[in-house]
């Protein structure tokens, strides 16, 4: 079993699918060009802390965002990392997308921190979203299948600080453990029609978000 670490790439600004890297080796030592080139990142532009090394800052756009990292791929695994983003209403969607094939063909399980704490147990249960794009996207799967791809996180997260967050893939299970839980907050069956592809950061519509030790395990024989 190999576990590939994701090495910060210093101060990177990415948009638009092309990418440009200004290493700064005093940030990060491992940094380079040639790894930079290795991350393909559509509608978001990234910065990398200098402060926190191996941390991603995307700022919020209109549409979807996601930075996908191309130089490995994923059928079944293990996928984590530490993600923060906000409680502002509407404003805060961010998580990870995998086995994608390109900006608009991906899953991804995703979280709405503003509903972490919500007053009403309603608005809580919409904490976690599973959905599987293009055919299968969250507002499709909440009218067909209510209750079934998205959950509240008992107990609640801070939703303006970092949460760690494990997606375990065991097709056609998906499941998402939040700090470190022993039971899974989400527990579904892909809908995919890939059965592997790229691993990324993903953020929704006029959304931002922040990021860090993302970590992929790929299951033996994938």
């Amino acid at each position: 079993m190999k576990t590939l670490k994701i090495q910060p790439l210093a101060a990177c600004c990415l948009a638009l699918a092309v990418s440009a890297c200004a290493t700064q080796p005093s940030v990060a030592p491992k940094a380079s060009a040639k790894q930079c080139e290795k991350w393909q990142v559509h509608n978001r532009k990234a910065t990398f802390s200098k402060d926190q090394e191996g941390t991603v800052y995307f700022a919020a756009q209109a549409k979807p965002g996601v930075a996908w990292l191309k130089s490995n791929q994923i059928s079944d695994g293990v996928i984590e990392a530490d993600i923060k983003g906000h409680d502002t209403k509407d404003k805060s969607y961010v998580g990870i997308a995998f086995r994608g094939v390109d900006e608009k063909t991906y899953e991804a399980v995703y979280f709405r921190p503003f509903n972490f704490n919500a007053p009403d147990d309603l608005h809580k249960s919409h904490a976690v979203q599973y959905e599987s794009e293009p055919d299968h996207a969250w507002d499709k799967l909440r009218k067909e299948h209510p209750g079934v791809y998205e959950h509240a996180i008992v107990p609640a997260v801070n939703p303006n600080d970092f949460f760690h967050v494990k997606i375990v893939l065991e097709n056609p299970k998906v499941r998402v453990y939040i700090n470190n839980a022993s039971e899974p907050t989400l527990v579904v069956d892909s809908l995919a029609s890939q059965k592997s592809g790229w691993v990324g950061f993903w953020m929704g519509n006029n959304a931002d978000g922040t990021f860090k030790n993302l970590k992929v395990t790929p299951a033996v024989g994938h």
